[in-house]
């Protein structure tokens, strides 16, 4: 079975490269970062932790193993403000948080020979927290964690290798918050789970 696919796999990348059209394809989107966020508890004081939409852009890495079949690796660096509510002492600014998820999928093309070019997708994502700003806290603590990604999403076709993208990614993501505030640590479950809604362009070689 796996030398089979190896054959069609090398025999399709053939026909590719006749066509003047290579297994490779890189994009940037812009991209917006929606959380669909929620929380536990947050020890001793109560209240939720609360995530902010934010804005940035994404690099993404696309490897055709079929015409149908085909791996993208996408790559963003998000800042996101982070407020914890409803508190025993009110509203608390815990500043803002980097956010590096980088994310694997593996996609299936509907109609790869078209203009219009539709995609499905799944996979995984390791999302890495940095540069934690504490706010009105003394510290702040995000734990990094594994997450899953399903994603749908199509491609426009401008001429054999540029194309324009339209992509949405869900991520199930969740965090162990640590804050250090009023003389005591407390702790929080968070479920992130962004929405990733995101527009760009793509080069295939």
């Amino acid at each position: 079975m796996l030398s089979g696919f190896l054959t069609l796999s090398i025999s399709t990348l053939a026909a590719m490269a006749e066509e003047g059209q290579g297994p490779f394809m890189i994009g940037v989107r812009l991209l917006r970062v929606v959380p669909d966020d929620s929380s536990s508890d947050i020890t001793t004081i109560g209240g939720n932790a609360r995530v902010a939409d934010s804005i940035t852009g994404d690099l993404n890495f696309t490897y055709f193993l079929t015409k149908h079949f085909a791996t993208e690796l996408t790559l963003a660096v998000a800042k996101n403000d982070v407020t914890a509510v409803g508190t025993a002492v009110g509203d608390l600014d815990l500043g803002h948080v980097y956010l590096l998820p980088p994310t694997l999928t593996a996609q299936y093309h509907f109609l790869p020979d078209g203009t219009f070019r539709p995609y499905v997708g799944a996979g995984i994502n390791y999302t890495i927290f940095f540069n934690e700003d504490a706010g009105d806290a003394n510290a702040v603590n995000y734990d990094n964690g594994f997450g899953y990604a399903l994603q749908v999403g199509f491609d426009v076709a401008i001429n054999k290798h540029w194309a324009l993208n339209f992509d949405l990614k869900k991520i199930w993501l969740s965090t162990d918050v640590s804050v250090r505030a009023l003389g005591t640590t407390v702790h929080t479950d968070v479920d992130i789970d962004p929405w990733l809604l995101g527009a760009g362009v793509a080069y295939r070689f």
